[in-house]
Order: C-alpha cells, then sequence, then structure tokens
C-alpha cells in the first residue's frame, strides 16, 4: 500500500534541500509518494530577535517562496518539485546568493512564465503562503523549522516531525532504512526528540 508523505520546505534552507533529496531516494526504495509544499523562514521568524545577517537572509528569503506559491497556485502542484530543485542546485550545489538571477534561471529551466518573478517582491500570495506554512508547522508546532513531514499512512494514521538533518543524503536502500527508522521513532507515542550537535556542514553530493 502506498504511503503518502507531505513534505514542508522553503528553498534557502541547505539542510531541507539534503533532507528532499533523501525523500526523492525513499520514493525509489519504499512505497512512498511525496507531495511538496512550502513553508517559509521568512513567517516562521517573524518577530523574532536575530542577527544582522540572519535579517538580512530572512528578507532575501521571501521572494523564492512567493514565486513557488504563486506557480503553484497558476501552473498546479506538479510544478513544485522541479522548481524547487531547480532554486535548491543554484542557491546549494552551485552556491549562489543573487536571489534575482537564481529565480530567473529557475523559472526559465522549468518552462515556466518570467513574469512569476515579480510576484516575489509582493504581496500578492502571501495569504496562500502563510496558509501553507500554518498547515505545516500546526502539526509540530513552532520551535521547529524546515523540513516538516507529515505522514499518513494505509491505515489512514498520522504523524508529523521536523526533519530528519543528515548529511549527505542516504542513497539506495540506506535511505530506506533511514525512512524505516524515522518512521518507527516519529509513531512511538511520547517520543519528541534525539539529537546530536552538527559537526559537519551541509554535504550536496
Amino acid at each position: 500500500m502506498m504511503t503518502t508523505v507531505d513534505f514542508w520546505f522553503d528553498p534557502v534552507c541547505p539542510w531541507a534541500f539534503i533532507t528532499s533529496r533523501w525523500m526523492l531516494e525513499v520514493e525509489q526504495v519504499r512505497a512512498v509518494k511525496v507531495r511538496w509544499n512550502v513553508m517559509s523562514l521568512g513567517v516562521l521568524n517573524e518577530g523574532k530577535e536575530l542577527s544582522p545577517e540572519y535579517v538580512e537572509l530572512m528578507t532575501a528569503a521571501w521572494a523564492p517562496v512567493r514565486v513557488i506559491i504563486a506557480a503553484q497556485l497558476e501552473h498546479g502542484d506538479a510544478v513544485v518539485l522541479p522548481l524547487y530543485t531547480a532554486m535548491g542546485t543554484r542557491f546549494h550545489l552551485q552556491q549562489r546568493s543573487d536571489y534575482e538571477t537564481v529565480i530567473a534561471e529557475s523559472l526559465a529551466e522549468v518552462g515556466l512564465p518570467m513574469e512569476l518573478a515579480a510576484v516575489g517582491i509582493t504581496t500578492l500570495v502571501d495569504e496562500h503562503l502563510r496558509a501553507s506554512h500554518h498547515r505545516g508547522i500546526a502539526l509540530v508546532g513552532e520551535d521547529v523549522g524546515t523540513p516538516v513531514l507529515s505522514v499518513r499512512g494505509a491505515d489512514g494514521k498520522s504523524v508529523a516531525f521536523f526533519g530528519p538533518v543528515v548529511t549527505p543524503a542516504p542513497k539506495g536502500e540506506a535511505a530506506g532504512l533511514l525512512w524505516d527508522g524515522t518512521l518507527l521513532v516519529a509513531a512511538t507515542p511520547g517520543f519528541y526528540e534525539i539529537k546530536r550537535t552538527r559537526t559537519a556542514e551541509p554535504i550536496f553530493d
């Protein structure tokens, strides 16, 4: 039986991008289908005390998520993953921070109208963006980030969690085993957290 997974991401987060690549591997080795959803680090961090550098990042982060939401509204769910992949490849694999150009190139790669880029500097889709964000974050609480995963099994039961945070993304059956273990602990009543200090930077391969 197929298991449906809703995955919430912000394309500027390198850790979420690695987890998304892991989920693409999981789809190949387990009966899993991922639905891709947008959340926003800008929304998540509203009203919080942040360093000047992080404020700058959060300000820039609004444009990519707005453009993905606008593309989804106009062209359907099928464009979300390829547009996320196009942006994520440029932000993380190519280590680029020229947001305007990244958005334009990503739209062109996916074959979407360039006019969508202009939405990034408006609030036209913010109601939809916030709704998508809150659907995900409501499942796990406010003290987490991106990604958020929600899993509905064949039995109709759901479990949601932040993460996993892993680097690099496991491949093949290793990806499947991590998936099996993640579900096992996340579905355990009363289980909340496993954590250790991150000692490695994101590894994209």
